[in-house]
């Protein structure tokens, strides 16, 4: 057997369960089936082939949730070709960042995205693209475009659906996954079939999908927890349900009408959905769910108490991950129902956040060498190692794993520590990354923008808690002498040095700054910033200042 077959892939969950399902995804109007979809990746695959696409290719999408979507996804995957999905919360600044990264030989896009599109490629300003295509329904594009559709191709190409095997990109690269860097800039996340194979059955394990499981996707196809749990239910042979993104309304319907069984969320889409069960009275709507896995930050209280009632019958699991380790290394179950009151997630300031124990094939090590924490204190640096980490960051269309991974650990950039049952701890993001509603903000990347504003000195930007984004964003802001702070519902006298916080968040946005990057307050700072002695913003004290401060307010 050669190497190649000896390899799994993630093309390989079009056989089993998957095959026999009569619908396996509803999307809008389009329902396909398993053998439907099967077809479509290998005469998408086939399509691509005859267009130029090879092995090791990088193929970038921009798009919301569809079934077409999970087509491409496979179909890329098995001709060797590696996806790029870009976030479509992205300015088009920040995502040319990406493309100028991974240099896509092909870029797709939905209806949604054909500016970029005409954009790229009026500008000409990547050599690397030699084709552009449309996904979707072409009635949604300008006729003026003249861009080709998916559909196209696979029609022109005869509908080809031999059953060739699929092949492995080289290092066995299927994804490039895209996170923030320390400076804000989009990074390039290499990930194997195998880790994504890892990380689908650890949730099948863990979580208990099954083929009997109608999975809502709420998470977009552009994170790398929506992927891994799309992969899940795919492996599972689980029938699929795709909304193109998530709102409240349509999320309650959606359960409603398909009796969905499972989904995922971050903080702030179940805070969402909480809120607009309040507002429209909602309390049966969620009876079918059994299953319900969060990620991309921790529960406070109330939202663990209200999503018990409002999903009474299902299992709350929270994970913690990260996208170089493939989603998710630890889980945790919240809530069972029947068998135990909810759990608070919430450990005391000393101690940190349980997230629960690793999953069967990760190993997490406590590293103390080099950390910040006195002798006496089990804190160090999370370390992982396994299957599941990702192949390294892309660069120069090559993978390199210098600046994360040591003797084959990957360092997550967290603080924690094990306790004695096997559980870890989260004490601290090792260089103040903020989690915003799933998202990572790096604070040095909104201080760049907000200090190019002609009336700010400085600016620090922390994370604080909050119940339905996990964290927020806040700007400390020093202007520059001569200018005047206005606060909210003063008025302007228009004298052009006046700063405000509605001004320092048009700037942001003029600046492209994405919408979940944009703090959501702002504090004048008039005093010298706390720094170490060494001349580093202090920023936990800082923290701490803002957090008293917003206390005493409330208590007023």
């Amino acid at each position: 057997m050669s190497q190649q077959h000896s390899r799994g892939h993630i093309a390989h969950c079009l056989g089993g369960a998957l095959a026999g399902r009569d619908t396996v995804a509803v999307s809008g109007r389009r329902r396909t089936t398993g053998v439907g979809l099967a077809e479509g990746v290998r005469g998408l695959a086939a399509a691509l082939s005859k267009l130029g696409v090879h092995r090791g290719h990088v193929v970038a999408v921009v798009a919301f949730n569809s079934i077409e979507y999970i087509e491409l996804f496979l179909a890329v995957t098995y001709i060797g070709g590696i996806i790029a999905p870009l976030n479509y919360r992205w300015s088009f600044e920040e995502a040319s960042q990406a493309l100028e990264l991974v240099q896509p030989t092909v870029f797709i896009f939905d209806g949604s995205y054909s500016s970029w599109a005409l954009r790229l490629k009026e500008s000409n300003s990547l050599k690397s693209i030699n084709l552009y295509l449309f996904l979707g329904n072409p009635c949604s594009i300008s006729q003026d475009a003249n861009f080709v559709s998916v559909e196209q191709i696979k029609r022109s190409s005869g509908g080809t659906t031999r059953a060739v095997e699929p092949v492995s990109a080289p290092n066995d690269v299927a994804l490039i996954c895209f996170t923030s860097g320390t400076t804000g800039r989009p990074k390039g996340v290499a990930i194997s079939h195998t880790s994504l194979i890892i990380q689908s059955l650890a949730k099948i394990a863990i979580v208990g999908y099954g083929e009997d499981d109608v999975y809502l996707h709420t998470a977009p196809l552009c994170h790398i927890g929506g992927i891994s749990s799309c992969m899940a239910i795919l492996m599972a042979g689980g029938y699929h349900v795709l909304i193109p993104k998530f709102d409240a309304k349509s999320a309650f319907d959606t359960i409603l009408e398909h009796r969905v069984t499972s989904f995922i969320t971050v903080p702030a889409i179940m805070a969402d959905l909480l809120s607009y069960a309040r507002k429209q009275k909602i309390s049966n709507h969620g009876m079918t769910v059994t299953k319900i896995l969060n990620g991309g930050g921790g529960w406070s209280s109330e939202l663990i108490t209200g999503a018990s009632r409002l999903f009474p019958h299902a299992t709350i699991f929270s994970a913690y991950g990260m996208t170089e380790a493939c989603s998710s290394l630890t889980f945790m179950v919240l809530n069972r129902p029947k068998f135990q009151e909810p759990k608070d997630q919430l450990g005391s300031s000393s101690e940190g956040v349980c997230v629960g124990k690793p999953a069967p094939h990760i190993v997490i090590r406590i590293n103390r060498d080099g950390s910040n924490n006195s002798s006496s204190s089990p804190a160090g640096n999370i370390l992982t190692r396994g299957l599941h980490t990702m192949s390294g960051y892309w660069v120069n269309s090559s993978i390199d794993t210098s600046d994360s991974v040591r003797n084959g650990w990957l360092d997550t950039g967290d603080t924690g520590w094990m306790d004695n049952t096997g559980n870890l701890w989260l004490m601290g993001r090792q260089k103040g990354r903020i989690k915003t509603g799933g998202e990572n903000v790096y604070p040095e990347e909104v201080e760049t923008v907000l200090c190019q504003h002609p009336g700010v000195a400085k600016t620090v930007v922390i994370g604080v808690p909050d119940s339905r984004l996990g964290e927020k964003v806040v700007a400390c802001v020093s202007i520059r002498d001569g200018w005047k702070w206005v606060d909210a519902g003063a008025m302007h006298k228009g004298e052009g040095i006046e700063v405000s916080a509605q001004m320092l968040q048009d700037h942001c946005r003029i600046k492209q700054l994405s919408r979940f990057k944009v703090p959501r307050i702002y504090y004048q700072w008039s005093k010298p910033f706390p720094v170490t002695t060494t001349g580093k913003i202090r920023r936990e004290q800082l923290k701490a200042e803002i957090l008293a401060s917003m206390k005493l307010h409330s208590n007023l």
